[in-house]
């Protein structure tokens, strides 16, 4: 399957990082969206947050996601939006879309998949695919066949997949439905990240 061109959104490697640091350093490694998700900060805190991340990346191919924050990327001038279902349920969605952002969400059941699609998202995510110690889960792992099945629903609506998935998954997860891989631990976790990052952005030429 050949990589999508770059200014495809989201997309198929899709890193989601907590930091500055981890912003930059993916973006000098050329990837083309990168989702910021730094918890429990103020406003003050969000907006500088997503004012310098959004300077990091000005004038590169990245596209920076700003997850939960949707007044700090509305006043700093972004372009993409990621919520959760409670910061979904929170978020002012008409002031959104008058800013101009893309939105997507997550989803771990039929309900919240229902919730969303009634935003009429840009993509929707669906995870836990695998275990993951990254984040407290109320939810099992939903498994590959999840993919197929939630890409059936959704139709022509980019579907990213995310939870415990590293590089060796790819394939399968591509094959089972999936537009995207959204990666944490893989990358951020792995002994030599920039190689990992590289592994990712290399799918495209492997399948060319």
């Amino acid at each position: 399957m050949p990589y999508p061109d770059r200014n495809a959104y989201p997309d198929r490697f899709y890193p989601v990082v907590d930091s500055l640091a981890w912003v930059e350093r993916l973006t000098k490694l050329g990837v083309g969206t990168i989702q910021l998700r730094a918890k429990d900060l103020d406003d003050s805190q969000s907006l500088q947050m997503v004012t310098d991340a959004l300077a990091i990346t000005a004038g590169t191919q990245a596209k920076l996601v700003v997850n939960d924050y949707w007044r700090a990327a509305i006043v700093a001038g972004a372009k993409y939006l990621h919520l959760g279902q409670e910061d979904l349920a929170d978020a002012d969605l008409n002031s959104i879309r008058e800013a101009g952002l893309s939105l997507g969400v997550s989803t771990h059941d039929e309900d919240e998949l229902e919730t969303a699609l009634a935003a009429e998202p840009d993509y929707v995510a669906l995870g836990p695919i695998f275990f993951t110690t990254l984040k407290s889960m109320r939810f099992e792992p939903q498994g590959i066949p999840k993919i197929t099945e939630w890409k059936k629903r959704i139709g022509n609506i980019p579907l990213v997949a995310i939870g415990g998935i590293k590089f060796e998954h790819a394939a399968e997860i591509f094959a089972a439905g999936a537009d995207s891989i959204a990666v944490v631990s893989d990358v951020t976790q792995n002994a030599d990240p920039d190689a990992r990052v590289r592994q990712w952005l290399g799918l495209g030429k492997e399948a060319a």
